[in-house]
């Protein structure tokens, strides 16, 4: 007896930050369902070619956002008979983040509140990826992602306030607390000048996230 096969997919939430708030990069579909609209890149998991959904995943990436060697993991996995005009189908979602000037031929859009008509149960993925990146936020260094490749601590701090959406965090605590990880380090002979006095400049030198001893 033969089944119906499911529609296999995955779809990459691209968080940045722009205007000092995080936004997700939305490209227009180049074909139906929803051709023209604006959403999340996804694409069906090719099984002659990917050796698993994280392959899939960055290749859609590379294909679909121009983007390589990003931050990425695993949101969840999105199902039922009516996500998809074309039948039953599953998606793996992924959420990435990375700074802003990486980003090419994407419409950024304010990620909180979700962007309004996106197709599918894009919405959705949205929301929970926001959700995890604040929870994570707040034991990790998952925000350092969204830095560019050089950066101080204030500016540092200031990404973690707005990814967790709180007024205050403590500079000294916070400084001591992220150059305990030894997840960035400064930049030899680099200060960013202005009209405050001058700061250390720091870069990430982690692959992945390191977790504090206690949340923010």
């Amino acid at each position: 007896m033969e089944y119906e096969r499911p529609i296999a997919t995955v779809d990459i939430v691209t968080l940045t930050l722009k205007d000092g708030a995080l936004h997700v990069a939305l490209y227009p579909r180049a074909k139906p369902p929803f051709e023209g609209a604006h959403g999340l890149p996804g694409g069906y998991v090719h099984v002659d070619e990917d050796a698993n959904l994280d392959a899939a995943a960055r290749r859609v990436l590379r294909d679909k956002a121009l983007l390589k060697g990003v931050y990425l993991e695993q949101l969840g996995t999105f199902s039922g008979a009516t996500r998809d005009p074309r039948g039953w189908s599953i998606s793996a979602a992924y959420v990435a983040l990375l700074p802003q000037e990486r980003i090419k031929g994407a419409l950024l859009a304010k990620a909180d509140p979700v962007p309004r008509k996106l197709p599918f149960d894009h919405g959705a993925i949205v929301k929970a990826a926001l959700a995890r990146v604040r929870s994570k936020s707040v034991y990790s260094t998952l925000p350092t992602f969204l830095m560019p490749a050089e950066f101080t601590i204030t500016e540092l701090r200031d990404v973690y306030r707005i990814v967790l959406g709180i007024e205050k965090i403590d500079l000294a605590g916070f400084r001591k607390k992220i150059l305990d990880l030894r997840a960035i380090e400064p930049v030899e002979g680099k200060m960013r000048t202005g009209v405050h006095r001058p700061a250390q400049l720091y870069r990430r030198v982690v692959k992945d996230i390191a977790l504090f001893d206690r949340t923010i």
